[in-house]
């Protein structure tokens, strides 16, 4: 985590979030539902064409799929939970595919029933059950990536190579299932344009081999992987994606793929992390600033937080979230560890990477906002940890006035 002193962070945080922050006088977390609204809007105009599946895990709220699906976006969905959800709120199933390559039969039959034709896939056996159970479904196949380049390389569990990828294809075909399309997913937080090239060229491959074999599918999903912006790493370097190059990269793989393809070609991605990070913010507080010496000899302060890896910040092995303490501005600093509340050693930052400078006169139950902590604080989150309940969230709105939910 890096920490920003003063109560002005400018532009590493929007005037709507900064004054809903700043009225809060309890944890929680804040949202910018304009700012995601914008965030969509901005990506749809950089990727003219393809359409918009919000990958729901990253902030299972009803109030953002609802706002999502007002401008045109649908729902990558993970199980039939989610499908329900993004029902309620409001997505027309037809935009709303089942992402998940890992589903049982009663997955599968249990969404089928709620209406959804479209499923991701990436072996035979999946095939197999989503003839009986989804039968005449549509089904894409994903075809693995190394992840390199991402801050999650994704690269394991899901997906399959080439070579496999048309077998499943073929076998969805002679299973009496649509053998519709293909997907990839580069990794989360994906932080290079060749990541996104290189898949182009793996799907380009699956492509022509597919022609060959006369199936001809109708689309290709891009997955997730895009970035957001307001990270820093693990040492507390800012992680800046090469944006720009990414869209152009995206926008150049698409008119390859459709050359290749040589007729209509449809195109789906499912950002994330990428369109609710940045526009999410967490008031918390601090605990305790302590000082002492461990069993290693050395002396170190630790700087204790309201919110850690079960309320909030799961992704703080990973990442430094950036701080602000609002009321200190100047002054000395001390370098620290950063750690949530509970008493689990995994409930810190990994303190073998940089420290941390944070005010020294830091006392208990002082402020502090948490900075492009948007996606996965209310889905990465235990139900009550220790007794350590999940934020409450809430909306900022153009006027600056929190809106509790």
């Amino acid at each position: 985590m890096s920490a920003v002193a003063g109560p002005a962070p400018g532009a590493l945080l929007g005037a709507p979030l900064a004054a809903a922050l700043a009225a809060a006088t309890e944890d929680r977390i804040v949202y910018d539902l304009a700012g995601i609204e914008e965030r969509h809007d901005t990506l749809r105009r950089e990727l003219p064409g393809v359409e918009v599946r919000f990958a729901m895990k990253a902030c299972p709220l009803d109030e953002v799929l609802t706002a999502l699906a007002r401008r045109g976006a649908g729902a990558d969905a993970a199980g039939p939970g989610e499908v329900e959800q993004a029902l309620r709120a409001g997505v027309p199933v037809a935009r709303i595919h089942y992402g998940n390559t890992v589903k049982s039969d009663r997955n599968i039959a249990d969404a089928h029933r709620l209406g959804i034709r479209t499923f991701a896939t990436d072996s035979v056996q999946d095939v197999a059950a989503l003839a009986v159970h989804a039968p005449g479904a549509r089904v894409f196949c994903r075809v693995a990536t190394a992840g390199t380049g991402a801050v999650w390389g994704l690269s394991d569990k899901f997906g399959c190579s080439p070579d496999d990828a048309v077998r499943v294809m073929e076998h969805a075909r002679d299973a009496g299932l649509v053998p519709a399309g293909l997907s990839v997913h580069v990794g989360s937080q994906q932080m290079t344009g060749e990541a996104w090239h290189a898949a182009v060229e793996d799907l380009g491959e699956v492509l022509r081999r597919l022609d060959r074999r006369g199936i001809r599918v109708d689309h290709v999903n891009l997955g997730g992987g895009l970035p957001a912006l307001g990270y820093r790493d693990r040492r507390g370097t800012p992680l800046d994606p090469p944006l720009d190059k990414i869209f152009a990269v995206i926008r150049e793989g698409t008119d390859e793929l459709r050359r290749i393809h040589g007729g209509p070609l449809d195109f789906v991605i499912e950002p994330g992390r990428h369109l609710v990070a940045d526009h999410g913010a967490i008031r918390a507080h601090v605990a305790r600033l302590t000082e002492r010496r461990g069993a290693d000899g050395e002396r170190r302060h630790w700087l204790y937080l309201s919110c850690g890896k079960f309320n909030g910040l799961y992704e703080m092995d990973g990442l430094q979230y950036r701080l602000v303490f609002p009321t200190h501005s100047g002054g000395p600093t001390v370098r620290a560890v950063v750690a949530g509340p509970t008493c689990d050693s995994d409930d810190a930052y990994s303190h073998e990477e940089e420290l941390v400078p944070v005010p020294a006169a830091l006392a208990s139950g002082d402020p502090v906002w948490i900075l492009s902590s948007g996606a996965y604080a209310t889905s990465y989150t235990t139900v009550g940890f220790n007794g350590f309940a999940p934020l409450p969230h809430t909306w900022a709105d153009r006027a600056g006035e929190g809106r509790r939910r």
